[in-house]
């Protein structure tokens, strides 16, 4: 019999939860998919405990977690109405966490990375399951831990007469290089997506995000804030790496901006971020993986009109795709995403590339709460 995993995915973007119940027998099939924004309340919280917050936050964090964990259990639910599966029909649920914290490598030599989540919760209010913290393994054997999801994107996307890489724009930027030889795939985290740009709108506009970059594409890119930007240490940083909003956040932006800028139109800094995203992204495309021939893009980004134009005009002569054009919307790839790396640790088959994420080899990922 064909088995079932429900994914969930809750990124940096901090719009909500993605969720679909999937199958891998021979390939990817998704069989249905399901979101719910967050509440404002739990929005908030999940973005101020990215930051220090110096005042009972392990408490909040516990907190934040089990609100979290009751979010998914809603999308959770939603699939099964939408398909009619019974709860014992799936094999586990794959869910992944919000990361608040991510410090691989960093203060002792092995680092850190935290993801809120409850699994214990979540496998009491769904009855099934719960395949979680994916990240730490990776990390524990000296890898960054992220990204987790070009070993699914080469199984997805990649194709052996074709050198191919994929996007995904999610509130950070990651890249998959998925080779058409033999040669490893690899992968890395490129800089700030959505994260500072739906940062940037709501604080100017009141509005969750730049609707198909709309806003963006009606200011014009300020070179000098954008070199400002661009010189960010990250950027240069060699692969393996990673990043997250440890490191581009509010607070960062604000340090860059000058007393220009903030009198400037605020479109005029909208279109600087999305020029730095498309720049950033083009740019470390060029130089890990130059003869890459087609880019497929997933996450919010791919919706983002005005930030894939960008793209095509930094990339002339790479053919640029939503990844509905090959199979799976773009909300669906990262939920599929963590479905995948479920069914890999029910069967004891490792999750990470070691190529990708610098781990001292490959490792099976997460732990498995029992239903």
């Amino acid at each position: 019999m064909t088995e079932l995993f429900i994914g969930l995915m809750s990124g940096t973007s901090l719009d909500g939860v993605d969720g679909v119940v999937a199958s891998f027998d021979g390939g990817v099939t998704v069989h249905a998919h399901a979101s719910a924004g967050f509440d404002p309340a739990l929005r908030a919280e999940l973005l101020a405990l990215n930051q220090p917050q110096g005042v009972d936050e392990l408490h909040r964090a516990a907190l934040a977690a089990n609100g979290l964990s009751r979010h998914y259990a809603e999308v959770v639910r939603q699939l099964l109405s939408q398909t009619g599966l019974a709860v014992s029909s799936i094999r586990a649920v794959g869910a992944h966490g919000q990361t608040v914290r991510h410090q691989p490598g960093a203060v002792d030599g092995t680092g850190y990375t935290l993801q809120l989540n409850n699994p214990a919760l979540l496998a009491e209010l769904t009855g099934m399951p719960v395949a979680c913290d994916f990240r730490s393994r990776d990390v524990a054997a000296g890898g960054q831990g992220a990204p987790l999801v070009p070993a699914f994107h080469a199984a997805l996307f990649g194709r052996p007469d074709e050198a191919r890489a994929a996007l995904n724009l999610g509130g950070i930027a990651n890249l998959s290089l998925l080779p058409g030889d033999h040669s490893p795939i690899r992968g890395f985290d490129c800089g700030p997506a959505n994260a500072l740009l739906d940062h940037w709108c709501q604080q100017h506009r009141g509005t969750p995000f730049d609707a198909g970059g709309a806003w963006a594409a009606s200011g014009t890119v300020r070179p000098e804030l954008l070199q400002r930007l661009l010189a960010e240490p990250y950027f240069a940083q060699p692969i393996p790496k990673s990043t997250g909003r440890d490191l581009f956040h509010p607070q960062w932006l604000a340090q860059h901006l000058r007393p220009e800028d903030l009198s400037a139109d605020p479109r005029d800094v909208q279109a600087t971020l999305a020029e730095l995203t498309a720049q950033s992204c083009a740019e470390a495309l060029r130089l890990h993986a130059p003869e890459v021939q087609r880019l497929i893009v997933c996450g919010g980004g791919a919706a983002n009109a005005d930030l894939m134009e960008r793209l095509v005009l930094h990339l002339p002569g790479v053919a640029i795709d939503s990844s509905a054009s090959h199979g799976l919307p773009p909300q669906q790839v990262e939920a599929t995403a963590f479905a995948w790396l479920a069914q890999r640790l029910l069967a004891g088959e490792p999750g990470n590339l070691p190529a990708v994420t610098g781990a001292r080899g490959m490792r099976v990922l997460g732990a498995l709460y029992p239903a």
